[in-house]
């Protein structure tokens, strides 16, 4: 179900070291997703939960979803962006 070879584009590579998002991470998420969701423009979304774990006393503990866009018209498949958001039952898919 997972995506074994593919390529990061540079945007991708920046948005995941601005958003501090380990391209071990994303490897997993390509690797062996939670879901394959339609993307927009033809593009496949590959999607995990997180769980970021709280660092100070007094903060809770968070699930996040982590969304890897993809090209698969181009081979090998383009890693177009990569994001986190606290929005996970507005891109979670039950069906």
């Amino acid at each position: 179900m997972g995506l074994t070879s593919y390529v990061f584009s540079n945007h991708a590579l920046q948005e995941m070291d601005r958003r501090d998002i380990h391209r071990v991470i994303v490897e997993s998420i390509l690797n062996g997703p939670e879901q394959v969701v339609a993307g927009q423009e033809n593009r496949t979304i590959y999607q995990s939960r997180s769980i970021q774990m709280p660092v100070e006393e007094g903060e809770v503990e968070r699930v996040y979803l982590i969304r890897v866009v993809v090209d698969e018209q181009i081979d090998p498949p383009v890693v177009i962006t990569v994001y986190r958001t606290s929005k996970v039952q507005k891109y979670w898919r039950t069906e």
